[in-house]
């Protein structure tokens, strides 16, 4: 079995899928990041492919960084500056095998994330 890094964003103020998220994904090393990967949520809130998977999904510390001041102001949801504008999300991979979902639940005012399945 080859594991996975996957996401999926929720749009908690409209009640559906955060569709047009931007999303950048980092390899952390003490205080050092490195972009990995670039993605954009499709219609269901998800990207088309796995963040990571199989060789390149490896133990270690990562980072998503979820772009919801972006998404949130094409639907006139601004202030100056944003409440929420980049949403960092960091967590450690120790068995690559497995699959790691790592789901977020926003609004613009808030959010929520957990290890999913």
């Amino acid at each position: 079995m080859s594991g996975r890094l996957t996401t999926h964003v929720l749009d908690t103020m409209h009640g559906r899928p955060a569709s047009g998220l931007s999303i950048d994904l980092f390899s952390v090393h003490g205080d050092h990041g490195h972009r990995v990967k670039s993605a954009v949520t499709n219609a269901d809130g998800r990207c088309d492919a796995p963040l990571l998977e199989g060789a390149e999904f490896q133990p270690g510390f990562y980072e998503i960084l979820f772009d919801v001041g972006a998404y949130f102001s094409k639907f006139g949801v601004e202030s100056n500056p944003s409440f929420l504008g980049v949403v960092p999300v960091r967590f450690g991979v120790d068995d690559p095998d497995k699959h790691y979902h790592v789901p977020l639940l926003v609004s613009p005012y808030g959010y929520s994330t957990y290890r999913g399945s």
